[in-house]
């Protein structure tokens, strides 16, 4: 069988974020590097000895350049990243944005706005650059799903969680980021929909592929909407929609009824998907 040739204009999806992040810690590194070489080396290596900070930061930069344990793989485009590193990365650029934005703040209110104008502009903007950059860091390693919604394959992208349905074995797998949460059978989920407040409300269908038992695809009708359909446009001011998918397996003495993932819907994307999972475990 032919094979697509691999080349390197061809990238595996999640090599963009890999370089994104190491193009950060260079930056990081280049301009950390700078600073140090205004001093003199023995003061600059004793400085770094007494400062827990400038330990925090050599870890974080290592992390961050080499990424080890990190490789991209078509199956899960938006995880190049093991989860160990993925977290590690996030504590450590929470950590580095919370003191950049602490001592520029600082300085703000002990020099006045127009000494930190003028201190901007002496560093290039790096005050400003700097908290920008971590905040860049923890942007990309949040919490995101496998994969984006691809209802014609079938798969689906709630929050953080990715599920994949197989027409053929009627099997649904469900992952939380990039740990497998488990792997049921289509015709023992459900999806139950619940308010910003917790109270639970009617589904609200919306057209999507049907399923048969040969695998093939036909467009379902239109169903009529339900009463829980307002549910979602009222979901503003901190009363954000909710799902749960529900496992009740007959075959499973004392682990009926139960929740696979509970997640709020907080974009668009993830209201489209969760109707999309809803009508299509309705048909299988």
């Amino acid at each position: 069988m032919a094979r697509t040739k691999e080349t390197r204009a061809n990238a595996a999806p999640g090599a963009g974020t890999m370089f994104a992040l190491r193009a950060i810690g260079l930056v990081l590194l280049a301009r950390w590097l700078f600073s140090m070489s205004e001093m003199d080396l023995s003061s600059s290596l004793s400085a770094m000895a007494s400062s827990p900070w400038a330990c925090i930061n050599l870890v974080f930069l290592f992390l961050l350049i080499f990424l080890p344990g990190a490789r991209a793989v078509a199956e899960r485009p938006f995880h190049p990243l093991p989860q160990w590193l993925r977290q590690a990365l996030r504590l450590f650029a929470f950590l580095g944005f919370l003191f950049a934005v602490w001592s520029v703040s600082a300085f703000v209110i002990s020099a006045g706005w127009r000494r930190a104008a003028q201190a901007v502009a002496a560093t290039n903007g790096w005050l400003l650059a700097a908290p920008a950059l971590y905040a860049a860091v923890l942007w990309i390693c949040r919490p995101r799903a496998l994969w984006r919604t691809n209802i014609a394959a079938r798969r689906f992208a709630i929050g953080r969680y990715a599920v994949s349905l197989d027409p053929l074995t009627r099997t649904v797998s469900v992952w939380a980021e990039r740990r497998k949460v488990g792997q049921y059978d289509a015709r023992e989920l459900s999806v139950r929909w619940a308010d910003g407040a917790g109270t639970q409300s009617a589904t609200p269908p919306t057209p999507i592929v049907a399923l048969h038992a040969a695998g093939d695809t036909v467009a379902s009708p239109t169903p009529a909407r339900t009463s829980g359909a307002p549910s979602l446009a009222r979901a503003s001011f901190g009363r954000r929609p909710k799902i749960e998918l529900l496992w009740d397996s007959p075959a499973a003495a004392g682990h009926n009824r139960q929740t696979v993932f509970r997640t709020a819907l907080t974009t668009e994307g993830d209201r489209v998907a969760a109707r999309a999972l809803d009508t299509t475990l309705r048909q299988v």
